[in-house]
């Protein structure tokens, strides 16, 4: 007798998925619309106030909007996203600000000055951070931040190492206001140690966190010193690629021994800011482009700012602060005296 035929149903999971994805964007969209919507109030709050840094306005805003018990559980998710995603599109497109030229029209005393500054900094921090029991991955976020480039390295490094929300804008905010208050310090002590112009922009630029910080002091140093510190920092934003290559190798290594999976040697979003480097200094790019750019990259990284800021509850911040205070402040000092000697020897 022959076998009943069977009738075959056709499959249903490409349905279910698309409904799962619509339900997953239905989901994000509002955190996402409102980190995007308190990143342009960030930007417009950072435009009205000279010398504010929108990154920090951003961070400000997220961290009242938690506290002051303004957002929702429903935006928990896509704040969540905007806090990751926008800080690695922000850091690529970061690139095009830097130009391999204009690094090598200071001299190759600044490459050596810049290197020493992120690896005396970044060892120093670590180790003054152990002596003082910081948590080892808190400390490391605290080096990057002040040895490499700010707000952007600690958004560089911190899925490498593994951090949660708490540790990074934890770092972040001791980046803004150390950086801050280096602004009036640094030419306050430069013109008091009789620094000429040029000497004291070097060292602006090799010691002072965030570009804008920098921008800020080199125009109160004066005398042409605006280029020269934004060219050096930018230099030191360069070195953001070799130290998050380094620390994922070591965790490559960590992984590989314990038979974990093992993250990427260079992560992605680090081969599209060399890319961008690349693109810049062998392509002619208009200023229009680049002022275009310069927007964008501070619009994505004040959205994830903003949505650092929002994950963060202020009365745990202030519980684990007072060490880790201890080690921005003594992280600030070494990257301050590396760069003094260096700018001192080598301008």
């Amino acid at each position: 007798m022959p076998a009943p035929e069977r009738t075959i149903a056709a499959p249903t999971h490409r349905p279910f998925a698309a409904r799962g994805r619509y339900r997953t964007a239905r989901q994000l969209a509002p955190g996402l619309a409102v980190a995007a919507l308190g990143a342009g109030l960030a930007l417009g709050i950072a435009a009205l106030v000279p010398g504010l840094s929108p990154l920090l306005a951003g961070i400000v805003l997220g961290l009242a909007a938690r506290n002051f018990g303004l957002l929702p559980e429903r935006l928990t998710a896509g704040l969540g996203v905007a806090a990751r995603v926008p800080l690695r599109l922000g850091i690529v497109v970061l690139g095009l600000q830097l130009s391999l030229r204009d690094l090598a029209s200071l001299g190759w005393g600044i490459p050596a000055l810049v290197a020493a500054v992120v690896a005396v900094g970044i060892v120093a921090t670590v180790g003054i951070g152990r002596a003082l029991r910081v948590p080892p991955r808190q400390a490391l976020l605290v080096a990057c931040g002040f040895s490499v480039c700010g707000a952007a390295a600690v958004a560089g490094v911190e899925s490498i190492v593994d951090a949660d929300e708490e540790e990074t804008v934890t770092a972040v905010a001791l980046v803004v206001l150390f950086g801050t208050l280096m602004i009036p310090v640094l030419p306050l002590l430069a013109d008091a140690l009789g620094l000429a112009p040029h000497v004291a922009a070097v060292w602006a630029g090799a010691s002072i966190h965030e570009v804008a910080q920098v921008v800020a002091a080199g125009g109160i140093i004066g005398g042409g010193a605006l280029a020269v510190a934004v060219t050096v920092k930018l230099a030191r934003v360069l070195m953001l690629a070799p130290v998050a290559a380094v620390l994922s190798w070591r965790r490559w290594r960590a992984g590989e021994l314990a038979g974990a999976k093992r993250p990427a040697i260079v992560p992605l979003f680090v081969v599209g800011f060399l890319a961008m480097v690349v693109l810049r200094s062998v392509v002619p790019v208009p200023l229009e482009v680049l002022g275009a750019a310069s927007w964008v990259q501070s619009f994505l990284l004040t959205t994830a700012m903003l949505a650092l800021g929002a994950s963060v509850r202020l009365r745990a911040l202030l519980r684990r602060s007072g060490r880790t205070l201890a080690l921005a402040a003594s992280s600030t000092a070494v990257v301050a005296v590396v760069g003094l000697v260096g700018a001192s020897l080598i301008a």
